[in-house]
This record gives C-alpha cells, sequence and structure tokens, in this order.
C-alpha cells in the first residue's frame, strides 16, 4: 500500500494535508489530532523560552478542517523569562477552523523530588497488533500511527487503552517529535473508548486539553481512556497518558454526542 510520507506537506506559506489526515465522519474533513498537533509544532516553533516545557494545551474545534491547504500562525500572549503562554490558530478557507492557547515553563533538573515514574500495566511490547476499521477510506487518519490494544478495542465500545508509533512524518521532511505524536494520537482518545457503535451515533469533539508534567519521550506512546455519557446528548473523554517510562499527564474533551 502506497503512503503519504507526511501528513502536511508545505505549500508557501501554508501546508497542504494529505489523506493521512482523513477523519472517520466526512472523506473531506480531516481527524483533529494532526491539526492539533501542527498547532502544537507551532506553539513551539513561537515560544521564547529555550528548552522550556509544553505544559498544557487548549484546544478549541471552531469548525470542521477541510482535507487540503490550511495555515497556521501563533503569537505570545503573556511573554516571561520563567512561563509563557502561547496561542496558535489554524485557518482554512479564510476562516479560524481551530486555536490552541498553551502554557509553557522553563525547566530545571528536579529529578530528586519527582514522583517516581509508574510503566502501564501492559507495555507496548505486549499490546495487540490492532487497526481501526470504522474509516471508509483505505488511507486515513488511522494509517499515519501504528496501532496496538493494551486493554478492551479499538473498534469496540467501552473503555480502552492502546499504544501507537509514528509511521509518518507531520511535516513532509522532518521528523515527528514525541510532543506532535502525543497530539496526533490523543484526539483519538473518544474513538477507542466510544460508548455507543459508530453505526449509532457520531460523538465529535468541541474541545482538547492535554496536560502535562513530564514531555513525553520515545518511540512508543500510550493512553488509557474513557467515555461517559450524560442524559442531554453530551459526554466527556478522559485518558491518561504515558510513554514507555510511565504516566506523562492526562487529557479531557467534551463531545457532542447524536444519533446518524
Amino acid at each position: 500500500m502506497d503512503l503519504p510520507s507526511a501528513c502536511f506537506v508545505p505549500d508557501g506559506d501554508g501546508y497542504v494535508a494529505t489523506a493521512l489526515t482523513i477523519g472517520p465522519w466526512d472523506p473531506g474533513l480531516q481527524h483533529a489530532g494532526p491539526p492539533a498537533a501542527l498547532l502544537a509544532r507551532e506553539v513551539e516553533r513561537a515560544g521564547g523560552i529555550a528548552g522550556g516545557q509544553t505544559v498544557r494545551l487548549a484546544y478549541d474545534v471552531l469548525g470542521p478542517v477541510p482535507v487540503g491547504p490550511v495555515q497556521v500562525a501563533a503569537r505570545v500572549l503573556r511573554p516571561g523569562r520563567r512561563i509563557e503562554l502561547v496561542e496558535a490558530t489554524l485557518t482554512a478557507g479564510g476562516r479560524t477552523a481551530m486555536r490552541v492557547t498553551a502554557w509553557r515553563m522553563r525547566t530545571r533538573d528536579a529529578s530528586d523530588t519527582a514522583t517516581p515514574p509508574q510503566p502501564a500495566a501492559v507495555g507496548p511490547e505486549d499490546g495487540r497488533p490492532a487497526v481501526f476499521d470504522v474509516f471508509r477510506q483505505e488511507v486515513a487518519y488511522h494509517r499515519a500511527l501504528e496501532w496496538r490494544e493494551a486493554s478492551g478495542t479499538l473498534t469496540g465500545t467501552g473503555p480502552a487503552a492502546a499504544w501507537t508509533r509514528p509511521l509518518c512524518a507531520l511535516v513532509e521532511g522532518e521528523p515527528m517529535t514525541p510532543l506532535q505524536h502525543l497530539l496526533v494520537m490523543t484526539d483519538a482518545a473518544s474513538g477507542i473508548s466510544a460508548e455507543l457503535s459508530w453505526d449509532r451515533a457520531t460523538f465529535a469533539n468541541v474541545d482538547l486539553v492535554v496536560a502535562l508534567f513530564r514531555q513525553p519521550a520515545g518511540e512508543w506512546l500510550g493512553m488509557d481512556a474513557t467515555t461517559t455519557l450524560g442524559p442531554t446528548g453530551v459526554g466527556q473523554c478522559a485518558a491518561d497518558l504515558h510513554d514507555a517510562t510511565g504516566r506523562i499527564g492526562r487529557s479531557v474533551a467534551s463531545l457532542f454526542v447524536e444519533p446518524r
């Protein structure tokens, strides 16, 4: 199978999304993971703290992101030598489709007071090889990562845990960094932990918050996700995030749930 080498290809002052960004609901629209990672990349490029750590990313999904040309821009909202707040926006077709605000902090050696890492119960080497079967296209978002089930099932219902590693670059010509990989993966937490079958309902998230006490590292990253449905068509997905060493943080997303 011939796959694109990256999720995005540079094009002038913007990027063109490839088929590896296609989401599960409409073949003309992107999964939110790749554009979230593109925004995280822009945040770190714009930040003024050299070697700083991005500790929280709060995304708003303002509308569907088409599979096609996009532009990103960033600005520092609150500069500082120790702590800074950066905003990045993604536009497509002249409208803002996604935005993120991100807190970044200066780092220092605090290993003497760090909480000991707690590795996941099932590591990536013990996970079951798996692939999503909910995508309409053979080449779509699910092909950007290698997937391994640690618990539950990626395409069934109920809580699930999975490990992933990149099979492509985020931006053509650059290696995908662990933070970028984390954002490509984490928006799929509500997909792997769905409480309703994909043919019965849609459950699109309108936001995503990722809070990290440690930067992700290594080839494999994991998430242990649970979705909870409220009585009014609103859901929430929360996930613990891991690398092979142990937990690195959490994510939470608000879901708009409705019958197909």
